[in-house]
């Protein structure tokens, strides 16, 4: 009985000694490049890069990813036609060094197709827009090159000798200009050269753009209880899963990707971004957005993997009288005090020369913009203190003392005759009665509470 045991632990051995050795030689046959098929054009890159000790890391990251298992090398996304604008001989192979959606839709056409339908693509419409002028003119030059236009997107400049302008070069802006006429960056959530899914749909990876006073998702998602679980349960998320279904790849939480991209059971995934917001909650005044009944239903279908019906249905009647309050009590009538004051010629035809302009450009770039991303998102503090608190504030002592000296004093007046605005005029005890209904309403939960014990 002893002996068998003694020979079944044996071979046991063996074959686990076997196994690993099988193991170790494909981990090293699997880093190199040599087992993968390459174009003559491809090889003779990498031959002489390793050769002149250049880009080595680059190489090594490549030849860890899908590409490299594929046979996409260098030459394959860096190819140009001789007559590109950004084109140049190196080493006897035509070749540009700005890879574009153009470029990546050879292979991935419904993603190319998707991306340049989406507002991310959009990205560099921002050139002029009031966001721009601020860091490009009032700011200076350098303000928008390395700050506004390296999440937006330059237009990308090529010089009379073929070198690219520095002023738009280096950029991997989701909207970039590309001189094929195509635009934005995959690189911009998808890192070079390993193109790794896991990195793409990392939360960090949107806060690159998507964090900061005007646009704080980031902040706002990790606050969320999406976001807290997501921090403790990262090792079951399964990032780099091929397909990353939600219900079936994981289970634990959702991120960026798996709610405005990403597939489920019951839903395609996508890149564009939009496909699933139902409301503008970035511009002046909210409204829906075009197609916004069935965009509300595709987000929906993404919610309903982890919550009841009666629940999601509800947190969007939360979101839309969120909106609305900011809206109709803010938003508003900042806009048409704005409006009125520029149709009697009080403001100069150019923009934040005056006070009010920025003030009013805080109202719903910043404040207004954190109330109703917050809401959209479950981040309260970004809903309270750093939204209604913060654009209630300057709204009532900034904003409207200002315009009655530019002259509304009779529409502000007016406004603060209105029952929503009227706390204003002074203390009144009815004022505080729907503060006190609900005092009163806890205490007697809590005593119930107490009883029941």
């Amino acid at each position: 009985m002893i002996k068998s045991k003694f020979k079944y632990n044996t071979k046991t051995i063996w074959l686990i000694v076997g196994v690993s050795i099988i193991a170790i030689f494909n981990i090293l046959y699997f880093t190199k490049t040599d087992h993968i098929y390459l174009s003559k054009e491809t090889k003779q890159c990498i031959d002489c890069h390793k050769k002149e000790n250049i880009h080595t890391s680059q190489i090594v990251e490549w030849s860890k990813s899908e590409h490299a298992l594929k046979g996409v090398g260098c030459f394959e996304c860096h190819t140009a036609m001789k007559e590109d604008s950004d084109a140049w001989n190196h080493e006897g192979i035509v070749i540009s060094k700005i890879v574009s959606p153009k470029d990546c839709s050879k292979c991935h056409i419904k993603e190319f197709k998707e991306f340049d339908s989406s507002h991310h693509a959009k990205g560099g419409e921002i050139l002029g827009s009031i966001d721009n002028y601020i860091g490009e003119v009032v700011e200076g030059p350098g303000a928008s090159i390395q700050g506004c236009q390296s999440c937006h997107g330059s237009i990308i400049k090529i010089n009379k000798d073929g070198s690219i302008d520095p002023k738009t070069w280096p950029n991997i802006g989701i909207g970039r200009l590309n001189p094929d006429g195509s635009k934005g960056s995959c690189s911009a959530c998808h890192s070079k050269h390993n193109f790794s899914m896991a990195v793409a749909r990392n939360p960090r990876s949107c806060a690159k753009c998507h964090i900061g006073p005007d646009h704080p998702q980031i902040e706002i998602y990790e606050e969320s209880i999406h976001g807290r679980i997501f921090m403790s349960k990262e090792k079951d998320m399964n990032l780099d899963n091929p397909e990353w279904i939600l219900g079936k790849d994981y289970t634990a939480a959702p991120n960026c990707v798996t709610c405005h991209m990403g597939g489920s059971k019951n839903l395609l995934k996508t890149h564009d971004i939009g496909n699933r917001l139902s409301l503008d909650l970035r511009s002046v005044l909210s409204k829906p957005t075009d197609n916004s009944d069935a965009k509300r239903e595709n987000m929906k279908m993404i919610c309903r993997n982890c919550h009841g019906t009666e629940w999601f249905n509800n947190f969007y009647k939360q979101l839309d009288s969120t909106v609305d309050l900011y809206n109709n009590q803010y938003a508003g009538p900042a806009t048409e005090i704005m409006n009125r004051l520029r149709a009697k010629g009080v403001l100069t035809p150019q923009p934040l020369d005056e006070e009010i302009e920025w003030i009013y450009f805080e109202l719903w770039h910043h404040e207004g913009r954190r109330v109703r991303h917050g809401a959209a998102m479950m981040g309260p503090d970004y809903v309270q203190w750093h939204g209604f608190y913060e654009l209630a504030h300057n709204f009532y002592f900034k904003f409207l003392p200002l315009a009655k000296e530019l002259g509304e004093t009779e529409y502000v007046e007016n406004l603060l005759n209105e029952p929503e605005h009227a706390w204003i005029k002074g203390y009144k005890p009815e004022n505080l009665k729907l503060q006190e209904a609900a005092f009163e309403k806890w205490q007697k939960l809590k005593q119930q509470q107490v009883n029941r014990k």
